[in-house]
């Protein structure tokens, strides 16, 4: 009998001890905000107070980029009044477009770094109204369901513009284009290169500036592998306060008319934080 008391004293003993969900809500918020974002979810999981806490707004406004109202009244218009720091966040990781969906904005779960890719639609264009030389065609391998493809031309220039309130950061400006048309047959993608030519006569120039006196050093090179989509550097630009508008002018172009060049497919323009450039590096 004696045995059976000391067993069920060790047991109550045992029941009584403190464990995870006795823990201040507070107190678990107060650790999580110093967590990823994944972290944070995945120990939502554990207890109740854990969960409670991993809902807190201040939690979820410091993964925020600093600039998150001018966000979402840039992007949402307007937020429901019920919505939490949390919600905004799950929205702002998700693609939105805008300027009539000729540009998308997200960002990055990892980092709470803002991404834009900007449609061809949006570009600058010579000769894109002459069906001789340019047309939109549609594909499956754009966000925008749609690229510019370049037939035939002496005179090859984009250009581009974009004013946005960018986290502070350094970016980095790419074109993402291909050479020749890709299309579905039978299932299977394909690529027409017939009116790929010109392109190994000259090199492409590159050039970004901002509204700031940023001049990105001005880069060129050999389009190559048809077929590929491949994301052209055009340069960097800083972004030193995040309230500030950030204005943008950049370009692609190939104006020695002394040959023809055609077969190009020209998708968008990606900005990026510019450490997603040295994480690919590795």
């Amino acid at each position: 009998m004696g045995a059976g008391i000391s067993s069920f004293s060790a047991v109550e003993g045992e029941s009584s001890r403190p464990g995870l969900g006795d823990i201040p809500e507070g107190c678990v918020a107060s650790v999580l905000v110093h967590l990823s974002p994944t972290d944070i979810c995945r120990l939502a999981r554990l207890s109740q107070s854990f969960r409670g806490a991993a809902s807190a707004d201040f939690v979820w406004e410091s993964k925020l980029p600093k600039n998150y109202r001018y966000l979402v009244e840039k992007l949402f218009g307007e937020i429901p009044a019920d919505f939490s720091k949390k919600d905004i966040y799950a929205r702002l990781c998700r693609p939105i477009p805008f300027d009539g969906s000729t540009k998308v904005v997200w960002m990055e779960k990892s980092s709470g770094g803002i991404c834009m890719s900007i449609s061809a639609k949006a570009l600058s264009i010579t000769g894109i109204d002459d069906r001789r030389y340019w047309k939109y065609i549609p594909t499956e391998e754009s966000r925008f369901h749609t690229v510019a493809y370049l037939q035939q031309t002496w005179w090859f220039q984009v250009e581009g513009k974009v004013e946005f309130c960018f986290p502070a950061g350094t970016y980095s400006l790419y074109f993402r284009i291909q050479l020749g048309r890709t299309s579905k047959r039978f299932g299977r993608r394909v690529c027409d290169t017939e009116h790929v030519h010109g392109w190994d006569k000259k090199p492409v120039h590159f050039q970004l500036s901002t509204s700031d006196d940023q001049h990105a050093p001005s880069s060129q090179c050999y389009l190559e592998k048809p077929g590929d989509w491949i994301h052209y550097h055009v340069g960097d630009f800083v972004v030193e306060h995040s309230a500030a508008l950030t204005k943008l002018k950049f370009s692609m172009t190939q104006i020695d008319c002394t040959h023809t060049k055609g077969g190009l497919s020209v998708d968008s323009v990606l900005i990026y934080p510019s450490e997603f450039r040295e994480k690919g590096k590795g």
